[in-house]
């Protein structure tokens, strides 16, 4: 299986996940173009793709997606009611797939959704199974549930929120309400909460975890990095023995991986 991160951050995301038959993207919150490059540079062009899953229908996670899959007939793959929530902004695009069940296949790989606590419609994270190999993305999550926990643990790759440092976002010039917002059960994953997390994940066996999702405003790549780290040590775990730990770039495809 391959892993890219062609974007992560609250600017626009989109992820490529792939094995040697079948390629996907989660999401398509960046430009048409950016996605075409960014595809060649990792040796794959977007007459490879086979589906594209949207998570949720906020603007950086679908802003590209019309342009994208209408130029290369490629096909959505969505839940309902996302769907219902942001339809008016598919109307050109062809072919439309409703997810109406948690488990279903696109070619070689087995896709599982579970939901995500995230103030949207129906916000849901993806499982990509190959081979005995997975791959799993959470991102824009104001916390871990059990439902999310379980569908991390056994996977090889693990992409997670690692968004906003607490004290950076009371002391941002955000609205209260904004600030509230981020900070809630159903906003983002702090750095903090997102090292505990992966404490707990890397019980099960050693994983490639990935940072994502960064907050522009409220973050920035090394604090998120060494603040897992810290708490990492704090729990005799080490980077390179444990786990291996990369960060997500924001706008620049990142992570290429093969499990």
């Amino acid at each position: 299986m391959y892993f890219c991160s062609i974007s992560s951050g609250s600017s626009g995301n989109c992820i490529f996940i792939g094995s040697n038959k079948t390629k996907v993207l989660i999401d398509v919150g960046v430009s048409r173009k950016f996605i075409e490059d960014s595809l060649i540079k990792i040796k794959n062009t977007p007459y490879d793709i086979k589906g594209v899953l949207i998570t949720h229908e906020h603007m950086d996670h679908y802003k590209g997606v019309s342009v994208l899959c209408k130029k290369y007939n490629i096909p959505v793959f969505i839940n309902n009611l996302t769907y219902e929530a942001m339809k008016y902004k598919l109307q050109e695009i062809k072919n439309i797939n409703i997810i109406e069940k948690s488990e279903f296949s696109i070619g070689d790989l087995d896709i599982k959704t579970f939901s995500l606590p995230h103030d949207a419609a129906d916000p849901i994270g993806y499982s990509i199974i190959n081979s005995n190999k997975k791959i799993s993305i959470a991102t824009d999550l104001g916390y871990v549930s059990q439902e999310v926990f379980d569908n991390l643990k056994d996977s090889n790759i693990v992409l997670i929120e690692s968004n906003y440092n607490e004290e950076m976002v009371k002391m941002s010039s955000y609205p209260y309400f904004l600030k509230q917002r981020i900070l809630s059960g159903v906003g983002h994953l702090s750095n903090e909460e997102c090292g505990k997390v992966i404490v707990e994940l890397i019980k099960n066996f050693p994983k490639k975890i990935i940072l994502g999702h960064l907050s522009t405003t409220n973050n920035f790549p090394e604090l998120a990095y060494k603040t897992v780290e810290e708490i990492l040590n704090r729990n005799s775990l080490k980077i390179g023995k444990d786990l291996e730990l990369t960060v997500a770039h924001r706008n620049l495809p990142s992570n290429y991986m093969r499990i």
